[in-house]
């Protein structure tokens, strides 16, 4: 994973990532945002339509190793799951390729989504002003929201408590252009469906009589000493990875503009079965960088321009991490 050479975007993201410390404190070792997570292991099984959209190794391989990481929002490692700042949850899903044949390199493609399907920001630039208004005075954040509209929808969609990392959704806001076998493209936007069915905590919940810890241990109930105790419990998990279809005249550089759930065709690519943590989670943890860039004959990025900036955050934060 290339660090990207645009230097004022490079400081951009190293400033976003100050933000991020400031906001949450410096815990070496975690991400700056999003910090509390766990792996997971499963694999991919892709459908026809996958293979007839993209040529992608992945959507024509019978199956496929993946990695998902679940997480909370913010910086802090130890944030209560009932908390509601830990709202969106995250998903990243890595798909495992075969190791590069000249190399030896190890290769993947990653989906990154979270649990609203909105974003506040459509450049790294905004995201910094963004991060500077919600650490600024109540009368500031007020005036900043007025002035831009996908951030006050961001903060102010509905975000209802989670009930288990499986039975939410997630979306990857970012476009993507799919390129098939005969050279046809399509921009998509993923988004995982969950096939339990979408369930969320009742309004009202006395959140302080939560456990602190009460998603990831259901998680790990589900998952537990691998696929025959998940399923005598709950598991395994299992996604549904779905693409949304843009229309003529969607915006497709844009991550702060929403496509409309109506009117769109979706195309179901597979399915994500979940079936085993990952044992030593916390060492995976600080040594994986996910990667918004998909670096995969026959999925190409779109003019977004939040795909390089947040490759870079992830790229330099990684590294802090690993150096932790």
């Amino acid at each position: 994973m290339p660090l990207p050479t645009d230097e004022q975007l490079i400081a951009n993201a190293k400033e976003v990532i100050a933000l991020f410390h400031q906001a949450f404190g410096p815990h070496p070792g975690f991400r700056p945002g999003h910090a509390k997570g766990q792996l997971v292991r499963g694999t991919f099984v892709p459908t026809k339509a996958a293979g007839d959209l993209s040529r992608a190794e992945h959507f024509h391989a019978p199956s496929t190793p993946v990695t998902v990481r679940f997480s909370n929002s913010t910086g802090l490692p130890l944030i209560p799951d009932g908390d509601p700042h830990a709202e969106p949850r995250g998903a990243a899903l890595r798909f495992h390729l075969a190791d590069d044949k000249t190399t030896g390199h190890r290769r993947h493609t990653d989906v990154i989504g979270h649990s609203v399907p909105a974003f506040p920001a459509r450049n790294g630039v905004e995201f910094a002003h963004f991060l500077r208004a919600i650490g600024g005075s109540e009368a500031e954040l007020g005036a900043y929201l007025e002035k831009n509209p996908p951030a006050k929808t961001f903060l102010t969609y509905p975000k209802p408590l989670t009930q288990s990392f499986a039975t939410t959704p997630y979306f990857a806001l970012t476009a993507y252009k799919f390129v098939n076998k005969d050279g046809k493209e399509t921009y998509i936007r993923y988004e995982l469906e969950p096939v339990a069915g979408i369930h969320t905590l009742p309004e009202g919940t006395d959140v302080k009589g939560l456990d602190p810890e009460y998603l990831f241990k259901e998680l790990a109930t589900r998952l537990k000493a691998g696929t025959a105790a998940a399923a005598a419990a709950q598991g395994p998990i299992k996604f549904k990875l779905v693409a949304q279809l843009a229309n003529e005249g969607d915006p497709t550089d844009d991550i702060s503009l929403q496509w409309s759930q109506a009117g769109h065709r979706k195309v179901e690519l597979g399915t994500v079965t979940l079936e085993t943590l990952v044992d030593d989670n916390a060492t995976e943890q600080k040594h994986v960088i996910f990667d918004p860039i998909p670096r995969v004959d026959g999925i190409e990025p779109s003019a977004d321009p939040m795909l390089e900036f947040r490759a870079a955050v992830y790229l330099l934060s990684g590294r802090e991490r690993r150096a932790a």
